[in-house]
């Protein structure tokens, strides 16, 4: 496997030092940056996979575009950039899930103003491009565009866009500003307009009607405000409609609007482009950049990006291991801290689940609270971004509640995915109850506690007039019969009526965790319902075959069962997979199966696993992998290597662990996350990060006193800055003694100087800061 080359970070480095010696960041520390690649994983990606030019959550996130015009049929394709790709067709600044839109794109020569195919870059302003020439990396991106000779530079603040575009000389160049043509997951263009101020201003909006949006919440649409400043005036407008030109004209509405600009330049002479980003409006927009930058010019911008990736990124600082485990690592870090990012402006302006624009409460100094934040569904992030969010990153795991309770006091309901409020469920359940009472657990518990617990208990146990954007339309029937009755056959999308065991499981694992917090708060009656549905399991395990299967409401199982098939009652997996999905109750699922058959048939599911890359071998697909015994390319196998912890085999953890860690994960274009699969905003990133540090909790940490299981570290030293907000630590350092690739296998424990003789560690010890050590050696041992 390779690494993408990218000589940057040294470069960048020094810009930042030069530009603003006043920053933080500073000049002793590793420039972490050096091993952010965020090309890694981006042939067959999803729209908001790749957003180099970012800051760590924000809203701003411009990127190059490779066929993001195409669109998205189903609302989860691959789209935007892609490795393989060889031209450019714009630059567009949204980038989240079911959103996106506002290309910039600029040009030299006769004027075209559609985009134009990749089999056919001359029929539009797209442009050929190598990666020779490009440069990305943790806010900032750079390339040139071959066709026009122009160099193309991106960066950002956390509601603002920077475009420097580097023309040669001509009386013929152009800036682009298509607004009303579909872009990436943002779906169809319902109205758009866009049009030039009296002081040279270019502001506009586009309406989309996403296909999730219109999936699970029907008539209703996502609104993108702009409003940019350009440091050169034109020499003339015009306005265009796909391929109609309006020269002269400076205002257009409808699908297909933009306008362009004209210039006259002269060699290398460079235009920066500052617009201003919101949900709300385009009076906000202006507000967003007048607020966060005004005044500011590009390589400021660039240099405050880099110190602020640097700040998120030296939160956990690894030694040791190789140069690509270091770019797997703080690239996955990255794309954790990438995704999700800001859906709120400046003054604490959001948008509303109605459509409407909603007020955060500000605080003493006039500032917003919280920030509300855009979000794909948090299926499968309890292995992943949560942990992590609660380790290093509190203060967002806050925020990011605080967001999902602001949906919950607008509609009544937790809503999972978001997109500009909107629902977005994305898979039809609903896990947000899950991850607030983890919150909890972990002792982040700056929220609105009663509003928090009152959401979390009705998201488990109320189905009554559910909307089907806030997931889980079958809950009833599991509070009813204690497992989700199956149907072959039924009346719309298939998370209404085709996932009855698979909803039975995670209804059950999410039952749990609130049920842990209802304990904690002293509600007992809540307490022993929840716990009773978190049994809900049991009722569709079947000891004749030691599997879960699905059951009919008769009671009886179903016929013509296949344990390897997909769709039929299990999502986007199957019996072999689900059966281990007892994240709530790892020693009752053991003790059914039998011990030694379960490590047995554990084991034997990785041995034949790591044959196909731990997923869907090398074909480029989100789906591949899903018929196979284990899929590590989607999350309802996210934490069955690490269940060997509970059944006295934790040596099986260690070499599986590191197993999925070395091949399943690569380091170039097409071998990233797998081979085209999903990586979900951050979570199979986050699952690597946290996986190589040797720490991981099955349980997604909603025990009343959670803990870690422990693994096998990659680095021969990991820190963890600890934020002293939420806990009493400073640092928590993680140590190995005589780690290498043959020597992976623990052999002794300790905390704090103290033997630990199990393979766990409370998240309490990991909080309160101090060490782990690890004795590393070449043969498996399981008992300490």
């Amino acid at each position: 496997m390779s690494i993408l080359k990218r000589p940057l970070s040294r470069m960048v480095l020094v810009a930042a030092m030069l530009t603003l010696p006043a920053i933080a960041f500073a000049q002793q520390q590793t420039d972490l940056t050096q091993y952010v690649e965020p090309r890694i994983g981006t042939a067959h990606s999803r729209w908001f996979f790749f957003t180099p030019g970012a800051v760590p959550f924000g809203m701003a996130k411009p990127a190059p575009s490779t066929n993001g015009s195409y669109g998205n049929a189903h609302g989860w394709d691959a789209v935007g950039y892609d490795y393989r790709h060889t031209s450019i067709e714009g630059f567009a600044n949204f980038h989240e899930f079911q959103v996106g839109g506002v290309v910039f794109a600029p040009t030299v020569g006769s004027l075209q103003t559609v985009p134009g195919k990749t089999d056919h870059p001359e029929n539009g302003y797209r442009s050929a491009f190598t990666h020779d020439d490009e440069r990305a990396t943790a806010g900032y991106y750079s390339v040139q565009l071959k066709k026009y000779g122009i160099k193309a530079e991106l960066t950002a603040t956390p509601r603002v866009a920077f475009h420097r575009y580097t023309f040669p000389s001509s009386n013929e160049a152009h800036i682009l500003f298509d607004i009303g043509n579909k872009q990436g997951e943002g779906g169809e263009v319902k109205d758009a307009k866009v049009y030039m101020t009296p002081d040279g201003r270019i502001e506009g909006y586009v309406i989309t009607r996403p296909v999730y949006v219109l999936k699970y919440q029907p008539g209703a649409e996502v609104a993108m405000y702009f409003s940019a400043q350009l440091d050169k005036k034109p020499t003339s407008v015009g306005t265009f409609v796909k391929e109609k030109v309006n020269p002269g004209d400076k205002e257009v509405s409808g699908k297909g609007a933009g306008i362009y600009l004209n210039f006259n330049t002269v060699q290398n002479e460079t235009i920066t482009i500052k617009a201003g980003l919101s949900y709300t409006s385009i009076e906000n927009a202006r507000l967003n950049l007048q607020t966060e930058a005004a005044g500011m010019t590009f390589d400021q911008a660039k240099a405050k990006a880099h110190t602020e990736w640097n700040n998120y990124l030296h939160r956990i600082e690894v030694s040791g291991s190789t140069h690509e485990n270091k770019v797997k690592f703080y690239t996955g870090l990255y794309h954790a801290l990438l995704g999700r990012g800001l859906a709120s402006d400046v003054n604490g302006a959001y948008p509303r689940n109605d459509g409407s624009v909603g007020q955060i409460p500000l605080d003493k100094n006039g500032k917003p609270q919280h920030n509300h934040y855009n979000t794909d569904a948090i299926w499968g992030g309890f292995w992943n971004l949560t942990q992590l969010w609660a380790m290093a990153y509190p203060e967002y795991y806050s925020d990011y509640i605080k967001s999902q309770l602001l949906i919950y006091k607008d509609s009544g309901w937790l809503a999972d995915g978001i997109a500009n409020s909107r629902y977005v469920s994305g898979v039809g359940t609903n896990f947000v109850s899950l991850i607030i009472a983890s919150a909890y657990m972990c002792g982040i518990r700056d929220f609105d506690i009663k509003t928090g617990y009152a959401a979390a208990l009705k998201n488990e146990i109320d189905g009554e007039n559910r909307p089907h954007g806030a997931g889980k339309s079958d809950v009833a029937q599991f509070v009813k019969n204690g497992y989700v009755p199956h149907l072959d056959k039924g009346n719309g999308g298939g998370e209404l009526w085709q996932f009855s065991a698979s909803h039975t499981l995670e209804y059950a694992y999410s039952s749990y965790a609130v049920g842990q917090w209802a304990k904690a708060l002293g509600k007992t009656d809540d307490y022993n319902l929840l716990n009773r549905l978190s049994k809900g399991w049991e009722n569709i395990y079947d000891p004749s075959l030691k599997l879960v299967r699905p059951k009919l409401a008769s009671g009886q199982f179903i016929d013509n069962f296949k344990p390897s098939e997909v769709w039929r009652g299990f999502q986007e997996g199957n019996a072999l997979q689900y059966t281990f999905y007892v994240p709530q109750d790892p020693q009752g699922l053991i003790a059914k199966v039998g011990r030694d058959e379960f490590n047995k048939r554990l084991d034997s599911v990785f041995t034949f696993s790591q044959k196909n890359a731990f997923g869907g071998g090398t074909t480029l697909d989100a789906f591949s992998g899903l018929e196979a015994p284990y899929n590590h390319g989607n999350q309802p196998n996210l934490h069955i290597s690490w269940m060997f912890n509970y059944s006295g085999k934790p040596s099986l953890t260690q070499k599986w662990v590191r197993a999925i860690c070395n091949v399943f994960y690569g380091a170039d274009g097409i071998h990233g996350y797998g081979y085209g699969q999903d990586e979900d905003q951050g979570q199979l990133g986050a699952w690597y990060v946290i996986s190589s540090m040797g720490l991981f909790d099955v349980k997604g940490l909603t025990d009343t006193k959670p803990s870690f299981g422990i693994g096998s570290p990659l680095f021969d030293k990991v820190t963890i800055k600890l934020n002293s907000k939420y806990y009493k630590g400073k640092t928590f350092t993680i140590e190995t003694k005589g780690n290498s690739d043959k020597n992976m296998y623990v052999r002794s424990i300790t905390v704090n100087g103290k033997a630990v003789h199990t393979p766990f560690i409370s998240f309490a010890d990991v909080v309160n800061g101090g060490k782990l050590s690890l004795q590393m050696g070449a043969v498996a041992k399981d008992k300490y």
